[in-house]
């Protein structure tokens, strides 16, 4: 695919009339993801934004077969579907039926980086063949933007105040990408909304895969970023121009970046169109704090992509 317009004309498979935010990210997310699948897909999903304004009883905005899970779950939930798909292939009661189905989980930070890892390690550890996307946008957004282990140092959250409570988030967001990549999977990646045609390439080389694959989608909240609906793109790309958000991808153990960022803008561009940093962006030596593990990781990356 060349170009987003090329794109843009296959069936997205989410419906217009879902509730999401002005601005969210998600739902480009879930559109740029099955369009990249040509083939049946089955998906689970896990409790949190995504499945509250895509499935409100009785109408569903999905035009795939959808499995609503726990938050906890969605993983074990699309190993069973796997298992059983598996033994109806077995009674040869499939094989007439065309392409086997593509089967995806989508979770938000909250159900992967924390309620769900159990059970998305235990399904990689068990080697089922599905995709898992996580769009990340780095709080409990649904419930009222509370903190995860995804939410960046320094952010303000409903549970990581500034002021006489707190200091904002005091401690930097879960590797979670590296977390995944040490379990030996064949292919694990970065991606962003606001690199489209990267996203969709990543989609359809891990699918080529087969085996447990992850990509790890970062996805604006205007409402939890406090940031301009309008902007949401903006400040996902500038994750990137910044590397707070690398674009890289692993196969087989070997790191490729994909998207280089030679000349990096400070991190403050990231920073100042948010209102969650709005209290941290005065005070250098946070600042220079955030910078300096952004250099280090950034560093970390290039010397694993060198290997």
């Amino acid at each position: 695919m060349s170009t987003l317009i090329e794109l843009s004309k296959i069936d997205s498979r989410l419906s217009q009339g879902h509730r999401s935010c002005s601005g969210c990210g998600f739902p480009q997310i879930i559109r740029t993801v099955l369009r990249s699948i040509d083939a049946p897909v089955v998906v689970s999903l896990a409790t949190g934004c995504m499945e509250v304004t895509t499935t409100i009883f009785p109408e569903s905005s999905w035009k795939v077969p959808l499995i609503h899970s726990a938050f906890e779950n969605a993983s074990a939930t699309i190993s069973g579907a796997i298992s059983a798909f598996e033994n109806i292939k077995k009674t040869g009661k499939w094989n007439a039926r065309g392409k086997d189905p593509v089967f995806v989980v989508f979770g938000g930070d909250g159900g992967t980086y924390d309620i769900g890892l159990q059970s998305l390690s235990g399904a990689i550890e068990r080697g089922h063949n599905f995709l898992y996307i996580c769009y990340d946008n780095e709080a409990y957004m649904n419930t009222g933007v509370q903190r995860s282990s995804a939410t960046p140092f320094g952010a303000e959250t409903t549970t990581s105040l500034f002021g006489e409570a707190g200091n904002g988030k005091i401690t930097f967001k879960k590797p979670l990408t590296e977390i995944i990549v040490a379990h030996g999977l064949p292919y694990v990646a970065q991606a962003s909304v606001s690199h489209i045609l990267d996203l969709h390439e990543k989609v359809k080389k891990a699918i080529s895969f087969r085996g447990p694959k992850f990509i790890n989608v970062l996805a604006t909240c205007p409402v939890g970023w406090r940031v301009d609906s309008e902007k949401s793109m903006e400040v996902a790309r500038l994750a990137v121009e910044t590397r707070y958000w690398p674009l890289y991808e692993v196969e087989n153990g070997e790191y490729h970046i994909s998207v280089d960022i030679p000349n990096p803008k400070p991190v403050t561009e990231f920073l100042k169109i948010q209102g969650r940093f709005k209290n941290l962006i005065k005070n250098e030596i946070a600042i220079k704090y955030i910078q300096d593990n952004i250099n280090k990781n950034w560093e970390g990356l290039k010397k694993h992509s060198e290997i």
